[in-house]
């Protein structure tokens, strides 16, 4: 007789790969993160600073949410957009632009994989809602920045 392999009865709970809903999870508050500079010319000092590290701290306590190496790939893609915009027109940058926010689609798809969980997709969509031009998106590129370095201190440990 064939050895059947389909398993019989419900499915045993495995230690380690599969998630686990630890409850509810904290929301990221997209509201602080301002990449416009304020009528007076300048950006919020706590930018780069306070607002990053918080940022790091919601997303960065999803354990299994969160692939630090698809996290790397958003910023490492934005960082190609920042250098091709940096010396552009205006009228390039309108046209660079849907492209740019794609990042949008991408961070979808990649929420839908469980690369990614859905506070990282809002701090994409809330940045990327403010990219109207190539200084922006360079504020973008260097709140992501900042958000990557406290994310290494505050993200899974591994």
């Amino acid at each position: 007789m064939p050895y059947d392999n389909r398993r019989q009865g419900p499915r045993p709970p495995r230690s380690g790969g599969e998630r686990m809903d630890s409850g509810p999870r904290a929301r990221l508050d997209t509201a602080s993160i301002e990449l416009r500079a304020t009528e007076t010319g300048s950006l919020n000092p706590d930018l780069f600073d306070t607002v990053a590290h918080n940022a790091a701290k919601v997303i960065g306590s999803n354990d299994r949410g969160n692939k630090p190496a698809q996290i790397r790939q958003f910023y490492d893609e934005l960082v190609m957009w920042e250098e091709k915009v940096r010396h552009s027109t205006d009228e390039r940058f309108q046209e660079f632009l849907p492209f740019i926010r794609m990042l949008n689609a991408k961070a979808a798809y990649a929420q839908g994989r469980g690369h990614v969980d859905e506070n990282f997709g809002a701090l994409i969509a809330r940045c990327l809602e403010q990219v109207d031009s190539a200084k922006t998106l360079r504020n973008f590129k260097l709140f992501f920045e900042a958000f990557l370095g406290f994310y290494k201190l505050e993200g899974p440990k591994g």
